[in-house]
């Protein structure tokens, strides 16, 4: 497995992130040797949801506001219904999702979380996947879409849900390890 000593992997997310989907790769990327920032427009914790309920509690290690997408090498996107439907509609969370985007730095996005990517624009002619229920809000902003438990395009990985964890992590971590 690809080593991520001294990479530094933002982590996306506001409250209603699917537990999982956070937890699940950013316990990998530690494990690669990354550092993993949770970064929310929230300030102090972000609460997880847990498939029907709420859960969790996270500490928010940096504040959208002062967050610079220059700082990292990579961005990680948990899904969750609630959250990114949030963070589409929050301008500073799509333009820091467009910056890494823009600059060809690493993505990853999980179940609902390529949701925010579409607002940025930039994923025309991009082979992705996502939660099946997204495909229609994918394929109208230009991606070509497939059922698939990974997808990885150029720098872009993306899963379909939680039962696609193992392959996401081991995708997301080559990817960012290649840099």
């Amino acid at each position: 497995m690809a080593t991520l000593t001294g990479k530094k992997v933002a982590i996306l997310t506001e409250n209603g992130f699917e537990e999982v989907e956070l937890t699940g790769p950013k316990k990998a990327l530690e494990q690669a040797g990354a550092e993993v920032k949770i970064v929310s427009p929230q300030k102090g914790k972000v609460k997880a949801w847990d498939k029907d309920h709420w859960s969790i509690e996270l500490p928010v290690d940096e504040t959208l506001d002062s967050a610079d997408a220059n700082e990292y090498d990579a961005l990680m996107l948990p899904g969750g219904v609630l959250n990114p439907d949030q963070l589409r509609m929050n301008k500073k969370a799509v333009e820091f999702a467009q910056q890494f985007l823009e600059t060809g730095k690493p993505v990853a996005a999980i179940c609902h979380g390529p949701q925010l990517l579409i607002e940025t624009g930039r994923l025309k002619g991009r082979n992705m996947t996502s939660y099946w229920s997204l495909r229609t809000d994918m394929e109208n902003a230009g991606v070509i879409w497939e059922d698939k438990e990974v997808i990885t395009d150029n720098g872009l990985v993306t899963s379909r849900s939680p039962k696609d964890l193992e392959a996401f992590d081991r995708e997301m971590i080559k990817t960012i390890g290649g840099l």
